[in-house]
């Protein structure tokens, strides 16, 4: 299973080597309030997981504690490697990659001189990159801010795509997109979860059912369920755990 809530003991270091990402006891304040309270899953090598909840349950706030942009407490294992201590560069070199919701493109930039900026190796990946994302190809001499919000959003993938990830973390891509570019950039994901494993945090129910094998789901900062993408068929696990119903 790649979610895996809270269950350690004999075979958990071996479960752990075999994951492309392993977090236990996560745990993290801000200003006196509990933001993660215990979160506890493992994630397997290849496909996608989703992380799903609520509006404030931890979602965003576990990517950037697993990237190293909050400092949580708890274990946190890339491939079988504590990284949990290290400073975000590093993880990245490591293999991590991680598009936030908000994309940080640099607007003056054209699309060419955003990917160019993200090379970290010897071997950057465009004919990949453009092959998931031909459009951006066509657009490469155009400047990343005046390009639509899904174009954005793919180019905040391509640059993490550029170099050879073995895990991405990846907020909300869908979020603020016309249905459109949310079909759009569905088909591009299907393609890059070929590429790496993928933890994806999303809201739309029907984005995660058609990219997701796996999910956890988070629940006032602690994991409330992890299991297979076909849990989400159960009307009552949906209705209590995301206050929405399966038609929405």
């Amino acid at each position: 299973m790649a979610g895996t809530a809270g269950r350690r003991g004999a075979g958990a270091a071996s479960l752990d080597a075999a994951a492309a990402l392993a977090v236990e006891d996560l745990s993290l304040s801000i200003a006196g309030s509990r933001i993660l309270d215990g979160v506890s899953f493992t994630v397997a090598k290849g496909g996608v997981t989703a992380l799903i909840g609520r509006n404030g349950a931890g979602k965003t706030t576990t990517l950037r504690s697993v990237i190293g942009l909050e400092h949580a407490t708890g274990s946190v294992r890339v491939a079988g490697v504590e990284v949990a201590g290290w400073p975000t560069f590093r993880r990245i070199r490591f293999g991590i990659g991680y598009v936030p919701e908000d994309r940080d493109v640099f607007s003056h930039l054209t699309v060419k001189e955003n990917l160019q900026l993200a090379e970290s190796g010897t071997n950057p990946r465009y004919d990949l990159v453009y092959q998931i994302f031909p459009e951006l190809a066509q657009r490469s001499q155009q400047a990343a801010g005046t390009l639509s919000g899904g174009q954005q959003q793919m180019l905040a993938i391509a640059r993490v795509l550029l170099n050879d990830k073995g895990l991405l973390l990846i907020d909300e891509p869908s979020k603020g997109l016309s249905p459109r570019f949310v079909g759009e950039m569905v088909e591009a994901l299907e393609k890059v979860r070929g590429e790496a494993t993928v933890v994806l945090v999303e809201q739309n129910i029907h984005v995660v059912k058609r990219l997701a094998g796996e999910l956890v789901i988070l629940d006032q900062g602690r994991v409330a369920h992890a299991g297979p993408v076909e849990d989400l068929d159960d009307p009552e696990l949906v209705r209590r755990l995301l206050g929405v119903s399966t038609g929405t």
